[in-house]
């Protein structure tokens, strides 16, 4: 394998300019087809296989007008004026007539097109009168003795609720879809005193690609760039390989949009890993090229295919396990996590495959210049000691193993504690930073309303004989269902054309997130007082529904994922180990890490500790995909310091060292590139915290944590700690199961044999002729 990218990387060195246009073409086609086809990306989180789901897609093919989403409006007006005062209600009026008018929404008027419908109406609106009266703090608006549909007043008159019925999901309206709402709403706030305020999904999404954060996450990496390579020069090859790796993995994401549905947040995700493992893999090969020149002497032409050819195969295997345990998503087969995982394991690919093809063509452009005179001499003349901190570090560190093991254990033991306290779902208005619309409009339905009116339930009934739902049976539903607990609020939402599917409003006494409702939707589908005296079966769904769904179907598949990538990837470091006991080590540790990562995430988002230093002041429920998602991107990445560590004592052990000596000669020349690839990565995760979107926040958190925690407690003291109580052991492998794994040669023992007999060979050709 070394031997494969060795050729590789003298190719590309030789011939350059072959290599910088392939790539650039290929940049250049992916913004084309941008600039031609444009962008389009999906905030919906489809989870396939749940009751929720199944309910929505059903509705989707027998009751069209009742599958989409659910929008609504604030309408408030100043202290001491009424919301239906004469002025105010026309106005609203107006807002609410127009809205109903635009194409996306589904006017419930249309439904009433003769007299035995409009009979049925009145039937239903008198059945539902006689139903127990629930405690509600609203009212009707009504207009020339008329009720306007999904328009409620507050009690004390100051605020109106406007709910209606989308075609599609709020999140997939278009942007001239959000204009016209916009405007249709703002009719109120034009004619007279009342303030129009958008609410949930109508607020808008923005998930941000690319800002001042990450920029400055950018700037930080370069600046560790600089430090740890000591040239400008060199400095910036990584930062432009990861740019071009992000640039065709995300670009070519975007590229794809109009031919795959793509979630808004899979390219955030893409960018993220993409931009943090391609600086690093670029600076591992950087680094090794740097050192073959100072401390061997080699020109850069054979140092750059040497680098590629050891370093390289580091990084070939270090990206397998970042794409293994990426694409380990794809077993749980849901839709969004699926696409966010092919496209971040992409983007690692195409990351590779720069760092192996396009950086060392761009080191054939710098050619010797990576390396000033000033640092060839600083080694010539013995300047540059390698003992250094690292040194002082390890032996120290090897010296004292027992209290360092039991001190990592017990740090990262205590930070993990608060995971047993987690809670899981998706975030809501209620988690939303105080001074955000969001949290805004929320709070203002809470307090007028109650808090069940931020997350209302469908129920969609069916006869169970297939026949058409009986009106008489339908009432009853709605009677029983107004008496399960939990229940603030019941509303009919009518018949399809010929029918079949009947659908209820339900409005909750809890807020959406609150286990309470969790209670309640899971009474609706097993308790048979719902559905007593009637012949109907009932489905519930609702954008509460699916994210009480999602966060259960998550929790349900995660062991199966954990197994998935912990056994793939055991067999990816024993191969490239030949070692038993590495990978178990490497394994062990990080499932500290990832517990401890947990532990803080959860005292930041839920608990809200330490907030305002990550920009929250309320706190919530973690991101339901949170744990399966960073823990494969994690392991991944762990993985990568991992082989980038242990190889290089490897590669020591191999040239003669044994025991201890053999990790300290590993840890000298690994650690400094290995502590400065972890705080770019920490640098280029952190600018994601400061984003406006609690998701990307929680992400952004708990990759730069888990990465900090993984790199500098596990990999650089927990691990060599470890590795020494064996010694020599460590590279244990039984000699039947050596004989038939591969021999990768990752640390290139081959290669520089086989090099090494070249120069002999061409130094005796050479004394031969001068004799």
């Amino acid at each position: 394998m070394s031997r494969f990218f060795y050729s590789i990387g003298k190719t590309a060195y030789s011939k350059p300019w072959i290599f910088i246009a392939s790539w650039l073409l290929i940049l250049g086609i992916i913004i084309t087809a941008i600039v031609t086809n444009g962008v389009n990306t999906s905030s919906e989180t489809r989870i396939d296989g749940t009751a929720a789901q199944d309910v929505l897609d059903e509705l989707a093919e027998e009751y069209p007008a009742a599958s989409g989403g659910q929008g609504s409006y604030l309408f408030e007006v100043p202290e001491g004026e009424a919301i239906d005062d004469p002025a105010n209600a026309q106005a609203l009026a107006m807002a609410a007539n127009e809205i109903y008018n635009l194409d996306h929404v589904v006017n419930p008027m249309d439904m009433i097109q003769d007299e035995e419908a409009m009979a049925q109406m009145q039937a239903m609106q008198e059945m539902m009168s006689q139903l127990p009266a629930s405690e509600v703090n609203h009212r009707p608006f009504i207009v020339q003795e008329m009720p306007v549909p999904g328009i409620q007043i507050s009690e004390d008159g100051t605020v109106a609720l406007f709910q209606f019925q989308l075609t599609k999901t709020a999140e997939d309206l278009s942007e001239a879809e959000r204009e016209e709402l916009a405007d249709a709403a703002n009719i109120a706030q034009d004619n007279s005193s009342i303030t129009v305020i958008p609410t949930g999904a109508l607020q808008g999404v923005d998930i941000p690609i690319g800002g001042t954060h990450e920029i400055i996450g950018l700037a930080i990496a370069a600046v560790i760039l600089v430090v740890t390579l000591g040239s400008l020069i060199a400095a910036g090859l990584p930062l432009v390989v990861a740019l071009i790796g992000v640039g065709v993995g995300v670009g070519g994401t975007f590229a794809l949009s109009s031919m795959f549905e793509i979630n808004s947040l899979t390219p955030v995700l893409a960018l993220m890993i993409g931009l943090a493992v391609g600086i690093d893999y670029a600076l591992f090969i950087v680094n090794r090229q740097r050192n073959l020149i100072t401390e061997q002497q080699l020109p850069a032409k054979e140092a750059a295919a040497r680098a590629v050819g050891t370093a390289g195969s580091a990084v070939f295997f270090a990206g397998l396990t970042v794409i293994i345990a990426l694409s380990g998503l794809l077993v749980i087969g849901i839709s969004f996590l699926s696409s966010m995982a092919l496209v971040a394991a992409l983007t690692v690919l195409i990351d590779v495959l720069v760092a192996l093809t396009l950086l060392p063509a761009l080191l054939g452009l710098i050619g010797e210049r990576i390396v000033s005179a000033k640092a060839r001499n600083k080694q010539l003349t013995g300047k540059d000691s390698k003992q250094g901190f690292s040194g002082a570090w390890i032996t120290g560190l090897l010296k004292m193993k027992w209290a360092a093991i039991l001190l990592v254990i017990v740090v990262l033991g205590t930070l993990a504690v608060p995971v047993a306290q987690m809670n899981l779902g998706m975030p809501s208005g209620e988690s939303a930073n105080q001074d955000t619309a969001t949290r805004q409009s929320y709070d203002l339905i809470s307090d007028s309303f109650g808090e069940g009116f931020n997350g209302p339930l469908l129920v969609v009934a069916k006869d169970q004989d297939a026949a058409a739902v009986n009106p008489q049976e339908y009432f009853q539903l709605l009677a029983n269902i107004s008496q399960l607990d939990g229940v603030a609020e019941v509303s009919p939402g009518g018949f399809n054309e010929d029918g079949t599917i009947a659908i209820i409003s339900i409005i909750p006494e809890n807020g959406p997130t609150d286990e309470a409702t969790k209670q309640l939707v899971e009474s609706l589908r097993t308790d048979a007082a719902a559905t007593e005296n009637t012949n109907t079966a009932i489905g519930v769904t609702g954008l509460t529904a699916i994210n009480i769904d999602i966060s259960e179907k998550l929790a349900e598949v995660f062991p199966i994922y954990i197994a998935i990538i912990v056994v793939l990837s055991l067999l990816i470091l024993l191969v490239v180990f030949r070692s038993i006991l590495i990978p178990i080590k490497a394994t062990a540790g990080f499932l500290l890490s990832i517990m401890a990562t947990f532990g803080a995430t959860t005292a930041v988002f839920q608990w809200g500790w330490l907030g305002l230093l990550f920009g929250i002041d309320t706190g919530g429920p973690l991101l339901s995909f949170i744990p399966i998602m960073v823990t494969g991107i994690l392991y991944g990445l762990a993985m990568d310091y991992q082989v980038f560590l242990v190889s290089s004592m490897r590669e020591a052990y191999i040239h003669g060292e044994k025991g201890d000596r053999a990790i300290v000669s590993g840890y000298k020349t690994a650690s400094k590139v290995v502590v400065a690839a972890a705080l770019i990565m920490v640098s280029v995760f952190s600018g994601f915290i400061f984003t406006d979107d609690i998701m990307i926040k929680q992400i952004g958190f708990a990759l730069a944590f888990g990465i900090l925690v993984d790199a500098f407690l596990i990999r650089m003291v927990f691990v060599p700690a470890v590795m020494s109580l064996f010694g020599d052991k460590i590279w244990w492998l039984p000699k039947w199961l050596d004989k038939i794994l591969p021999d990768l040669d990752i640390e290139g023992e081959k290669l520089l044999h086989e090099l090494n007999e070249k120069d002999k060979a061409i130094r005796t050709k050479t004394g031969e002729n001068s004799i």
